[in-house]
């Protein structure tokens, strides 16, 4: 009987075989890719204001307290957004004619407060407490990045649902004492002095021997429990 398909055939009936898969995986890795992209999750963007407002300057070189801006950030899940009026508390004596500060001035003069736009902006189905995580030692440097640096704020982590169970299942390595929280410079201490100096500022029962052993000592002094059930967050 005469051979019906050409040698060839067989060639690329192998590679179409063996090739698929590896196709069909790659194209799925390319798909998941593109869902945590800088693109698709908006981390490395800068995004402007209505007012050219720099943290570099604020926070970074006259140190402003975050509180001072974001009143709220101890108490409520929001951590607050500054107001006509805060903005005015200096710019009422400094930089009065400049025009970065005329925004503010319309501001108060049209009493139509200023419309910041979101940084770090969460779908609506995902419930988000500031003070929750202020309260247990969570730094603003970890969710938020050297902000202190920043002319304009970027966001610098995803903000998925995976980095945040991430750090909700092992949230050692990212934690702080609570007077520590809001500073941008803070690291875990490693000289065996500080760490007993720091232990006794805690009041901790036994002194740290090394950065781990203070991070899971302050996993139980706040009591941090490793909340991943989807009521927690989704409420």
């Amino acid at each position: 009987m005469p051979q019906f398909f050409h040698r060839r055939w067989s060639t690329l009936s192998r590679l179409v075989f063996y090739g698929a898969p590896l196709y069909l995986a790659a194209l799925a890795w390319m798909a998941a890719a593109s869902f945590t992209s800088p693109f698709a999750v908006g981390t490395n963007i800068a995004v402007d204001q209505p007012i050219p407002f720099s943290h570099e300057h604020h926070a970074g070189r006259l140190k402003i307290d975050c509180r001072y801006c974001h009143e709220t950030v101890e108490q409520a899940a929001f951590a607050g957004m500054p107001s006509t009026e805060v903005c005015l508390h200096c710019h009422t004596e400094v930089w009065t004619g400049h025009q970065a500060v005329k925004p503010i001035l319309a501001s108060r003069d049209t009493q139509v407060p200023l419309a910041w736009r979101r940084v770090h902006d969460l779908p609506d189905f995902a419930c988000f407490d500031h003070s929750i995580h202020v309260q247990t030692g969570v730094g603003c440097v970890t969710c938020h990045g050297r902000v202190d640096q920043m002319p304009q704020v970027w966001k610098t982590e995803t903000m998925t649902m995976q980095w945040c169970l991430e750090c909700h299942r092992a949230p050692q390595g990212r934690l702080r004492p609570r007077e520590e929280v809001f500073s941008m410079t803070w690291r875990a201490p490693t000289d065996p002095a500080e760490l007993a100096e720091l232990a006794e500022t805690l009041q901790l029962e036994d002194v740290p021997e090394s950065s781990v052993e203070l991070q899971t000592a302050l996993v139980e002094l706040y009591d941090i429990q490793s909340y991943t059930s989807c009521s927690n967050c989704h409420q």
